[in-house]
């Protein structure tokens, strides 16, 4: 029995539809520092049918930089969707980004919430089934968890949780906070292993390289659209 519900403890409700489907995630590590081509990506993939995209700097050492970078993004995008920026609360709020994800170690969400105000989409990177259940009290929009693969993408000390391992936090956050939370898997997801991610119980995918290296970002954007939006319509998503 979970907390938000053992305890009579009301559950907050998303503020807002968040659509995860194919979240794009423009990493300056991975990607590299251009702005004008990170906005080039970025616009090819909402065309190809991305849903969300994401600014993700791990190390800034120049913020005037990265805060044009995202202006660059935002302005490629025009609103077609949303822009979140990693971790950094007050370069979103200074690009007027559409708000943050977070990670476990990053500003907590109720700040982040107190900062960005209600309007804000606010995701949470969450790990593993103890992470989940905490999802009850949450002030956020999304999470995402993994990472389910191995990846190069993100130095990560933690293992991959496979397809059983995402099925089994699925379960623990939709028992700490109901059905109306979306949930997105993140890293090692291609082609490959998209559809057999959003079987496993994932609302939607998140990608780096997958979408962005190697040219074609519109094409591998529609192709992965496709088959998510089949996996979604045969589980009854």
């Amino acid at each position: 029995m979970s907390l938000g519900t053992g305890l009579g403890l009301s559950r907050p409700a998303a503020t807002k539809a968040v659509d995860l489907r194919l979240y794009g995630l423009l990493d300056v590590g991975v990607l590299g520092g251009d702005g004008a081509a990170l906005a080039a990506l970025a616009a090819e993939a909402v065309a190809g049918g991305v849903t969300l995209l994401q600014y993700r700097e791990k190390t800034i050492d120049d913020a005037r930089a990265a805060l044009a970078r995202i202006r660059a993004i935002r302005a490629a995008v025009a609103g077609r969707v949303p822009v979140l920026v990693n971790d950094r609360v007050d370069l979103a709020l200074a690009a007027g980004a559409e708000g943050v994800h977070l990670g476990q170690s990053d500003l907590h969400s109720e700040d982040a919430r107190r900062l960005l105000g209600p309007r804000a989409v606010i995701g949470l990177t969450v790990k593993n089934g103890t992470q989940a259940d905490e999802l009850y009290r949450l002030p956020i929009d999304y999470a995402c968890i993994g990472g389910v693969f191995a990846t190069t993408s993100k130095d990560n000390p933690d293992p991959p949780v496979g397809l059983d391992g995402l099925q089994r936090i699925v379960f623990r956050a939709r028992l700490a906070r109901g059905q109306g939370l979306p949930l997105g898997a993140i890293a090692g997801i291609d082609a490959s292993n998209a559809a057999s991610t959003i079987r496993a119980g994932a609302d939607g995918v998140a990608l780096i390289g997958a979408l962005f290296k190697g040219g074609a970002t519109e094409a591998k954007a529609r192709d992965l659209r496709a088959r998510i939006d089949e996996a979604l319509a045969a589980r009854g998503a």
